[in-house]
């Protein structure tokens, strides 16, 4: 049955991915086809072992990784990928030429790189996988098209993104003529954002229409997301599972989605039942366990969504548990010693630490070390316990943000929307209208993308909304360029009545946020609306406070945090925005070294910028000046205070660093892509030296 009766002829592209592998799996168990056909296929409990030794690998090197959802969609995988390599191969085509494959699941990513390995699909070989997520590697936190183009066709991270793509594969085959079947992976997490949503809709009622070719969806319910249990934390997903044969899908039931051999002739049926109609798409709704192959890890109340192990030694146990007390194979074993003796050879060597620091990194000493997340949830606990009808509305992730602590300590002020950012925001704004002051919170690159208009209405509906967002451009390095915001100033800072705050602090998270409560709690009382004030911040450890106590934090205003201008005839302005001011301070102390004086500033304020404070540091400084951010030059912090201080006359000169016209990528740590790009203590160093 064709797609479609008129074929429209697309422009000719050639595939950049890698071709059916010629290998059976390295660790391979075989399966039956409905014909009884016997296929070796990738065998999931090695597919589990690798995922824990890798994700052991990228925890040494600082990143975090995820165990718990690739291990639930382990045998669905195996089954997926050997059903596309078998099949093409019997009718003597590329695999990507019979089928599409999309990963709508992307934290489960490394259970496909795994797969891969296995296989030695693209190159990849089981070596390569330890080095995922480093600097060095392709094999980043969530699949990335741009820079693994051999093995991923759709670069996902952002949940229900990957299945509205997927979408548009299938209508473009439909478009074309193809019978190619498009199979999508997606996890219950992901079916809850509002894309995806949107597709599960559009699929089957535009396949009705003869516009979609074969589809074939395949869930992994775990009812499980990032923060716990979903119907515990938010919501069931059943009734919307169970709308699915309403909404024109036809449904393939897998009870247990950890039988192989079941998962594998469901996806037959699927795969035969949508190319013989492919008006009809197949969901298969398979029902699996988040942290599968560890009984602790199935028990916790996230299913170990991140890596469940602290130290190498544990491996052994873990790799033996999830072989089901069986033969693990030497080569599993072996790698888990190298990370044993790692561990053991690193804790040797211990560290040395100079006594005497310079100033900048005397300050950086100076208090101890702690997320900035700990000032948001003081600032909103102590706001509620005031009396202030604070509401906290979470997307999943309210333990990444700090929000965490709040919705403990106060559980009636606490409501968790699931996995979806946009209707996180929109329901703030009721709540807003309503009489309550709203705190919403998720990753930056979710709060600009997702919220951009939900922030808009906010606005025009004189509902606004207090924003934490956290994991700012390359803080979230391990993740990869899906998660790493890098447009986030821009993105919101022109949008009337928001202004765009930058945190370096937990104690000036603190303060500001507080003012913040209590300026919207006095503009309401008032009959003025308040604005909708939006707080950036990063993800990693900052020193508790970097400026004296006796100088107050104020919303709108920036802060200085080190002068060693009266040191020195020659002297420079640094301003630098977040997570970047530690690298502003050590740039201060190299550039002493080298008899040069700074002032370095945060730009606490982004789009209201503190103009005054900047052109005192200025005069101070033979008007040279330089900005430094994770965030592209093009509509940035820097762009915007030059473009406020060229208005008001000033003139300077300036050299602004930040993100050009590319993408990141998967890092052990911020300071990797930080020095990768340019945007490090020696770069500004340097910038500075260039200026003088």
């Amino acid at each position: 049955m064709s797609a479609v009766t008129n074929a429209l002829t697309p422009l000719t592209l050639t595939s950049r991915l890698a071709g059916t592998p010629k290998n059976k799996p390295r660790f391979a168990t075989t399966v039956q086809l409905n014909s009884g056909e016997a296929v070796a296929v990738a065998d999931p409990r090695a597919t589990r072992a690798m995922v824990a030794l890798m994700d052991m690998n990228a925890l040494h090197g600082g990143a975090a990784s995820h165990y718990g959802g690739p291990a639930a969609f382990a045998e669905l995988m195996s089954a997926t990928h050997g059903l596309m390599f078998h099949l093409s191969s019997k009718a003597r085509v590329e695999w990507h030429e019979a089928f599409h494959f999309v990963n709508d699941a992307g934290h489960c990513e490394n259970g496909i790189y795994a797969l891969k390995a296995n296989y030695g699909f693209a190159d990849i070989t089981v070596d390569a996988l330890k080095k995922f997520r480093s600097i060095e590697s392709v094999l980043t936190g969530h699949g990335e098209a741009h820079l693994f183009p051999q093995g991923v066709l759709v670069s996902n991270g952002p949940l229900g993104s990957g299945l509205p793509q997927a979408q548009g594969l299938a209508i473009a085959d439909a478009l074309a003529g193809k019978k190619r079947v498009t199979v999508c992976a997606l996890s219950d997490g992901g079916a809850m954002e509002g894309e995806a949503k949107e597709a599960l809709t559009a699929i089957p009622g535009l396949a009705k229409r003869g516009k979609v070719a074969p589809f074939v969806l395949v869930i992994s319910d775990n009812r499980t997301k990032l923060s716990g249990r979903i119907e515990t934390d938010s919501f069931s997903m059943e009734p919307t599972f169970q709308s699915l044969e309403k909404l024109g899908w036809r449904v393939l039931r897998l009870e247990d989605g950890h039988h192989l051999q079941a998962c594998v002739s469901t996806l037959e049926e699927a795969i035969a039942q949508v190319s013989l109609d492919p008006t009809v798409p197949v969901a298969i709704h398979a029902r699996t366990i988040k942290g599968k192959g560890s009984k602790k890890a199935e028990a916790s109340a996230t299913g170990a969504h991140g890596f469940p192990l602290k130290k190498a030694e544990e491996l052994p146990a873990f790799l033996s548990e999830i072989y089901d007390s069986g033969n693990v194979p030497q080569e599993f074993l072996t790698w888990a010693e190298e990370l044993t003796a790692y561990e053991a050879k690193k804790a040797a060597a211990g560290k040395t630490e100079a006594s005497n620091l310079a100033p900048g990194a005397a300050l950086l000493k100076k208090t101890p070390n702690e997320k900035i997340q700990a000032g948001v949830a003081a600032a909103f606990i102590r706001a509620r316990q005031k009396g202030l009808p604070v509401v906290s509305v979470s997307a999943d992730l309210q333990g990444s943000t700090g929000l965490a602590d709040f919705q403990k300590a106060h559980p009636e002020s606490a409501i968790d929307v699931g996995v979806a950012e946009s209707n996180m925001i929109s329901t703030a704004i009721g709540l807003s209208i309503a009489g309550y002051i709203p705190v919403v919170d998720t990753f930056a690159q979710f709060g600009v993308t997702k919220g951009a208009l939900p922030l808009t209405m906010a606005s025009l509906s004189l509902g606004p909304v207090i924003g934490i967002f956290s994991h700012t451009g390359f803080q979230d390095a391990a993740d990869g360029a899906s998660h790493q915001a890098l447009s986030f100033f821009a993105q919101v800072a022109s949008i009337p009545h928001v202004e765009v705050y930058s945190l370096s602090t937990s104690s000036e998270a603190d303060a500001l946020i507080t003012e913040a409560v209590e300026s919207f709690a006095s503009d309401r009382r008032q009959g003025k609306t308040p604005p909708t004030r939006l707080f950036f911040l990063g993800r990693e450890n900052f020193p508790r406070r970097l400026t004296e106590e006796s100088v107050p934090y104020k919303l709108g205003k920036d802060q200085v945090v080190m002068d060693t201008t009266s040191e020195f005839s020659k002297s420079v302005t640094l301003i630098a925005s977040g997570s970047l001011v530690p690298e502003a301070l050590k740039a201060c102390d190299v550039l002493r070294e080298k008899g040069v004086g700074a002032v370095v500033i945060h730009a606490s304020s982004v789009n209201k910028t503190d103009t005054e404070t900047v052109t005192a540091a200025l005069a101070k400084t033979g008007s040279r000046l330089i900005t430094v951010e994770e965030h592209r030059l093009i509509g940035g912090m820097g762009a915007m205070l030059t473009h406020a201080l060229a208005l008001k006359g000033q003139t300077f000169k300036v050299k602004s660093l930040g993100v050009g016209d590319h993408f990141g990528q998967s890092a052990y740590s911020a300071l990797d892509l930080y020095k990768r790009h340019g945007l490090d203590s020696q770069a500004i160093a340097k910038a500075a030296s260039e200026l003088l």
